[in-house]
């Protein structure tokens, strides 16, 4: 089963990209770093945080990420965990709420939907809990690639 993660106040945009990766991502700005922890311990998460005077419970798995810069924070997640990027399922979760997307059709979003975007596009996911409404747009390719390119450097680094 893929890990879980809680990310502190300070890497927001790091659980963004998580979650559109398909990885299980709690993030609530409004916790302190003792709600972190409290919240990993609860969902059997791991806590990614920035904070070097983050709180180090022994039952509760803590991830400092050093770097301000995602690509470097979404590798060295990678690597630390170590994170299997075959478990991924990118476009799977909401970017915005963290719920599982289901699929919907043009007649269920219609009313949500840019013009364009409904004429040009005939698959459709909707999240349940926040009700957004997605898309294959130009993110896709470039989560995608973000993706693979982490799956090149992870297999880089394994040993033969």
């Amino acid at each position: 089963m893929p890990p879980r993660f809680v990310a502190d106040s300070m890497l927001g945009r790091l659980a963004k990209w998580l979650r559109a990766f398909g990885f299980d991502v709690f993030y609530d700005p409004s916790l302190d770093d003792h709600g972190v922890v409290a919240c990993a311990r609860e969902r059997g998460a791991i806590a990614l945080t920035r904070d070097t005077g983050f709180p180090k419970p022994p039952d509760v798995r803590i991830i400092l990420v050093n770097s301000d810069h995602i690509a470097e924070q979404l590798a060295y997640v990678v690597e630390q965990v170590p994170l299997d990027l075959s478990q991924a399922r990118p476009l799977t979760r909401c970017t915005v709420c963290n719920d599982t997307l289901v699929p919907a059709t043009r007649d269920d979003v219609w009313d949500r939907l840019p013009p364009f975007v409904y004429l040009t596009n005939e698959t459709y996911a909707r999240c349940p809990g926040c009700g957004r409404v997605y898309w294959e747009g130009t993110h896709a390719p470039r989560i995608r690639a973000e993706l693979a390119r982490l799956s090149r450097s992870a297999a880089g680094r394994s040993p033969a």
